[in-house]
C-alpha cells in the first residue's frame, strides 16, 4: 500500500466520508462507558487528521498515529489551520508506542489493512498496553457481507478537478479484497496527471475479533453496526466494537 501521491488528494476523494458520525459515536460511547474525565485519545490510522481535528476542537486531547508520513504532513497543516493541538506520530499500529491515554480509536476500516491474524492480535495487545485501567477501545471494520459486496465491483466518479476509477477484486485469502484505484488530477496548466494506488483489505468474523479482544485482556462492552446502537445483522456493512481495559 502506498500513499505518496494519494495523501494529497485523499480528502477530495473522501469528501462524503461520515467523519461527523464517527465523532458522534466516540462522544456517545465515552459518555456511556468512559466518564467525564476520559479526554485523552489516540486516533490510530488518523490519515489526514479529519477525525483527530474534530475531536480536538470538541475538547479532547488528541494524538494521531499513522504509517504514512505524507498523511501526517497533511494532518499537521490541517491542525495548524484549525488552530488546535494534535500530537502526530509515524508508527505502525502493530508497534503502537505512545503515552497512556483514556481512549484509543481505530476507524474508517483502518484495521482492515492488517492482513494477518498475528498483526490484528498484536495491535490489540499494543492498544491494551496504551490504555489506562478502565480505558476504552473503539474500532470499526468492514463486515464479511461488505467485503462480498466489494468483489468484482467497479466504482467511478468525476468532477472538474479530480476523477477516479476504483476496481475491486477478490483474492485467494478469505474475506480479502484488492482495491485498484486510478485517479486523474487537474494541474494548473489544465492538463490531467494520473496516479495509481493499490490497497488490500481483509476482515474477520465478529466472533474472531471478540475472541482476540478477550485474549488481549479486554472486556467487550458492545458490538453494534453502521453507526447505530443496534446489534449487527446479516446485511450490516460496518461493525463497531466497544471494549474496556
Amino acid at each position: 500500500m502506498t500513499y505518496e501521491s494519494f495523501a494529497y488528494w485523499y480528502d477530495a476523494l473522501m469528501s462524503e466520508a461520515p467523519y461527523d458520525e464517527w465523532k458522534a459515536f466516540v462522544e456517545r460511547k465515552v459518555r456511556q462507558y468512559g466518564g467525564a474525565d476520559a479526554k485523552r485519545v489516540v486516533d490510530v490510522g488518523c490519515g489526514t487528521g479529519e477525525l483527530a481535528v474534530r475531536l480536538a476542537k470538541d475538547g479532547f486531547f488528541v494524538t494521531g498515529v499513522d504509517l504514512s508520513e505524507n498523511m501526517l504532513a497533511v494532518a499537521q497543516e490541517k491542525a495548524e489551520r484549525e488552530r488546535v493541538s494534535v500530537g502526530l506520530f509515524q508508527q505502525n499500529m502493530t508497534e503502537l508506542d505512545v503515552p497512556p491515554v483514556d481512549i484509543v480509536v481505530i476507524f474508517c476500516d483502518s484495521l482492515n489493512y492488517l492482513l494477518t491474524e498475528t498483526d490484528v492480535m498484536q495491535t490489540f495487545r499494543r492498544v491494551y498496553t496504551t490504555l489506562q485501567e478502565g480505558g476504552l477501545f473503539l474500532f470499526d471494520v468492514h463486515s464479511i457481507y461488505k467485503m462480498e459486496l466489494f468483489q468484482g465491483e467497479t466504482f467511478a466518479d468525476s468532477d472538474e478537478s479530480i476523477s477516479y476509477i476504483w476496481q475491486c477484486e477478490p483474492l485467494d485469502t478469505p474475506h480479502t479484497v484488492a482495491h485498484e484505484l486510478t485517479f486523474f488530477v487537474q494541474t494548473n496548466r489544465g492538463l490531467y496527471e494520473r496516479y495509481d494506488e493499490s490497497h488490500v483489505q481483509r476482515t474477520f468474523t465478529q466472533q474472531q475479533y471478540e475472541q482476540w479482544l478477550a485474549d488481549a485482556g479486554f472486556t467487550v462492552l458492545e458490538v453494534c453496526a453502521d453507526f447505530t446502537d443496534s446489534a449487527p445483522c446479516d446485511t450490516s456493512e460496518r461493525i463497531f466494537f466497544v471494549a474496556k481495559k
